[in-house]
């Protein structure tokens, strides 16, 4: 039998870089409430106890369930599902069910079939890293990245208002929408990269000389395009499962211009390839500075270094004096796309710019890329 309670009470099914950085920001912003989870990997909830991040370990279908306001399921889609009958005979009546799945139709019919449309909202947090798991997981994952919202058909007006709020809440940025819409949309944004960025590097693979020349000289340009190529396989293969409909028709759309590229190319066509280029660069550059979409941008600045013991030392000194953290550095050995020696990533817009104006002063020449 369920108890009532005035504090909230927030549950988690899984741990990941996802859930685990929805609780991480929710103890953050909001210290007074109480989240309880389940993993199926033990250490990981260790973890998240010792770190003060959750205050109660749950098992597998815990009956503890039923005392939540709120059910994130922060598992793979498929495993997502399978725990919507045990939710729907625990939770109370006031409870929201959400999710955090990249396709929102296979949970949101499952939910219709159960007669839970009152209580499902469904949910995507349009952010991410190429790194997986709890460790990687941060209390500003979430901070303005588009959140979709895609209510069950019941949800009251007053607890789809209550859940916006709470997403707002997290600074992640709101955006409700129908599931039909939120699938085509990702489809597009999201999973078709994906698969592109995976067929380059496989391409690559398949394209390559024995000696491995091209995976030798792919750093800079290539290896920033494919960046993504390096998400968890098990989450991609269950994403293309789950929207196989939408993704097979932007798959379509997609394969035309490819087919009509290798057209321009064959025959020579000089103008309309120039227009090819034109309009994508047209069209990249008024897409939106900031790191809204469903992969970070990435700041990154170029260094011209001269080839000297301790160069690189000296830039990261500066750089560390100035409180500013590094991402990743390494060495450009292949600089046809890309100009400076010295690659530097760091984790913040601000960071960027502070990082161009100190090496700038002391005399270093820096080339950022947007």
């Amino acid at each position: 039998m369920c108890n009532t309670q005035e504090k909230v009470r927030i549950g988690f099914i899984g741990l990941g870089l996802i859930g685990g950085s929805i609780a991480k920001t929710l103890r953050k912003v909001h210290p007074d409430f109480e989240l309880m989870a389940y993993c199926r990997t033990k250490t990981t909830i260790e973890k998240a106890m010792e770190e003060g991040i959750i205050d109660v370990s749950l098992s597998d279908r815990d009956d503890r369930f039923c005392t939540c306001d709120y059910v994130f399921l922060c598992a793979p889609v498929s495993t997502n599902i399978s725990y919507l009958p045990f939710l729907k005979g625990i939770v109370k009546p006031g409870c929201i069910i959400t999710d955090v799945g990249s396709v929102k139709g296979e949970i949101h019919k499952a939910a219709e079939a159960l007669g839970l449309t009152h209580n499902f909202i469904g949910g995507h947090p349009m952010t991410g890293s190429e790194k997986t798991g709890f460790d990687s997981a941060t209390d500003y994952l979430l901070e303005n990245a588009y959140y979709m919202i895609t209510p069950g058909s019941e949800v009251e007006i007053a607890a789809l208002s209550d859940f916006v709020e709470l997403v707002r809440s997290l600074k992640a940025i709101p955006m409700v929408i129908t599931y039909e819409e939120h699938d085509y949309i990702t489809a597009a944004v999201s999973h078709l990269p994906h698969i592109v960025a995976s067929t380059l590097v496989n391409a690559l693979q398949s394209l390559d000389t024995p000696e491995e020349r091209m995976k030798m000289i792919a750093a800079g340009g290539f290896k920033d395009i494919t960046r993504i190529a390096s998400s968890s396989p098990e989450v991609w293969q269950q994403i293309c499962l789950s929207n196989q409909e939408q993704i097979s028709k932007v798959l379509d759309t997609y394969i035309r211009i490819l087919v009509q590229a290798k057209y321009l190319v064959d025959h020579r066509k000089a103008e309309d390839l120039y227009t090819m280029f034109d309009q994508s660069k047209e069209y990249r550059d008024s897409l939106p500075d900031a790191s809204f979409g469903p992969t970070k941008k990435a700041y990154v600045l170029y260094c011209d270094l001269l080839d000297e013991a301790g160069g690189i030392a000296a830039v990261t000194t500066i750089l560390a004096i100035n409180g500013i953290n590094i991402k990743n550095i390494g060495i450009v050995h292949n600089r046809e796309f890309e100009e400076g020696v010295l690659r530097i990533e760091v984790y913040e817009e601000d960071s960027c710019t502070l990082s161009e104006k100190v090496l700038t002063d002391h005399g270093y020449t820096i080339h950022r890329r947007d």
